[in-house]
């Protein structure tokens, strides 16, 4: 097999695997026989081989199993939900597809280029899988591959930002944006304040009538670009600045997983209530664990969210001296120099992570009626020169819902899908694939008592009690075509429940 060969073939494994996930968590039933799955609309069994990452799925037909390529696994899943739910989509087929040919020209890239020497970086730019239950996760909005892949983190990316002046009295900002100055220093002309922008979003955008006009009238002039490149996160919008250690998030106009990633004005109207409000409840959490704070926003009156730009606190104010941040998705996935490839003492690791992560985002919400995001993807866990978790940092006030402007029901309930389903149960399931012999949910079990023990917070003894969990159904949430931030959930088993 050559190496093309050899890239589609793993495309094929990487697109496969989080699009099963869905197909059979909200579209299935399991069945006596192991890896042997029946399609709840059309009673058709399906069988794949693995459980966290399924693999190699074949359709029972004519008395026989049938092994089905990425393309046949979609037409079956819109045949399905066509099925399952009384509606047709075209669009999320074509995302399913879309996302695998994005795999694949993501592979060859990866052949060719050069990791970042740095761990950190290199976590943030290694998950070519992303979100584990999502059938898109890697879909890039169906533009051309030279559109997008200079700007992709899973091809080890960097570049520098396009550089903007925008007349004065058309600067729309809050908070503290200083930063951005410095990324272009003395560029901007008198009269004119820096913005800087994603070279992507900049060639999304500069065509539209109220862009074009800005240009032509000066209101907004074009710099150049930064003399230092930046490196994309794994949230691709949101980039690293490493020699000013900073963030900036941009508006994408391109849908990533379920929304069209846009810096939206009510979600910019009400950043710094959210984000000091965050801020407040870590300065008094107890231990080690940081907020990297969204500090403020600055755009232009004539293209508000298209041109907008968030500041974002860096890591060398927040991470403990000697600790080396990783991000908690990249530990799922895998990565070169994994703490987890090297793991002494399993039960000591888990329980030194689970120490880390889950007091704090309880405290937020138990004492200050924060809900964090706390995914895999907005959590860094700091790590000593052993490997050993000694800090958690978590990240994005676009995500944090504060009390009582959600219930606190629904509040806790999205705490829990955040961090126990997102979370700590990918990782767990990855440790209980190394280390079969681990009881690792008795140990989240015990961190959550210890928590309710010394601190009291009366949802965890439900959550002990409960035997299920809510799981988030993306699948159907896009082929209904829901709103993104709608969170649909269904039940699944709760692994905590009878330890």
């Amino acid at each position: 097999m050559d190496r093309v060969d050899d890239v589609e073939t793993a495309a094929d494994a990487y697109a496969a695997a989080p699009l099963l996930n869905c197909l059979l968590r909200e579209a299935a039933e399991p069945t006596d026989e192991p890896g042997v799955h029946r399609l709840r609309a059309g009673g058709r069994l399906l069988r794949v081989r693995g459980t966290r990452r399924p693999a190699q799925p074949e359709l029972h037909a004519a008395g026989a199993w049938h092994r089905l390529d990425h393309a046949e696994l979609v037409k079956l899943t819109a045949e399905e939900l066509r099925r399952l739910t009384g509606l047709s989509n075209s669009e999320l087929p074509a995302e399913m597809i879309d996302s695998r040919q994005a795999v694949a020209a993501l592979l060859a890239a990866r052949a060719r280029a050069t990791p970042p020497a740095d761990p950190y970086l290199l976590s943030e730019q290694s998950l070519i899988t992303g979100h584990p239950f999502h059938p898109a996760p890697k879909a890039r909005g169906g533009g051309p591959v030279a559109g997008w892949l200079p700007y992709a983190p899973e091809a080890y990316a960097r570049f520098p930002l396009e550089l903007l002046g925008v007349r004065e009295d058309a600067v729309v900002e809050e908070g503290d944006t200083s930063a951005l100055d410095a990324l272009g220093e003395g560029a901007a002309p008198p009269g004119y304040r820096l913005l800087p922008a994603h070279p992507w979003q900049l060639d999304l955008v500069a065509g539209r009538p109220e862009i074009r006009a800005a240009l032509a009238d000066g209101r907004l002039v074009r710099l150049g670009r930064t003399a230092r490149p930046v490196r994309p996160t794994a949230a691709i919008r949101t980039l690293y600045v490493p020699g000013d250690d900073l963030f900036v998030k941009f508006s994408l106009d391109v849908r990533i997983t379920n929304d069209i990633r846009r810096l939206w004005r009510h979600d910019l109207l009400k950043l710094r209530r959210t984000d000091e409000a965050v801020t407040r409840a870590f300065a008094a959490l107890p231990g080690p664990a940081a907020w990297l704070s969204d500090r403020g926003y600055r755009t232009a009156d004539f293209a508000f969210e298209e041109l907008a730009v968030l500041v974002r606190d860096g890591l060398g104010d927040h991470v403990l001296p000697g600790a080396t941040p990783l991000l908690s998705a990249a530990l799922v996935e895998g990565f070169e120099g994994s703490p987890l490839d090297r793991l002494g003492d399993p039960a000591a690791w888990w329980a030194a992570y689970l120490r880390q992560v889950v007091p704090p985002a309880l405290h937020a919400f138990a004492r200050h009626g924060v809900v964090l995001e706390a995914h895999l993807q907005n959590t860094l866990v700091a790590v000593d020169a052993d490997g050993m978790p000694v800090q958690a940092l978590f990240r994005d006030a676009e995500g944090v819902k504060l009390l009582p402007g959600v219930t606190r029901a629904a509040g806790w309930e999205r705490l829990v899908y955040c961090l126990v389903v997102n979370h700590l149960a990918e990782l767990a399931a990855l440790l209980a694939e190394r280390h079969p012999e681990q009881d690792l949910w008795a140990a989240v079990r015990r961190e959550l008592i210890r928590y309710d023990t010394e601190h009291g917070l009366p949802e965890i003894a439900g959550l002990l009690a409960s035997p299920t969990l809510p799981g988030k159904t993306n699948l159907l949430l896009r082929w209904t075509g829901a709103d993104g931030a709608d969170a649909r959930y269904l039940p699944l088993p709760n692994p905590l429940a009878g330890h």
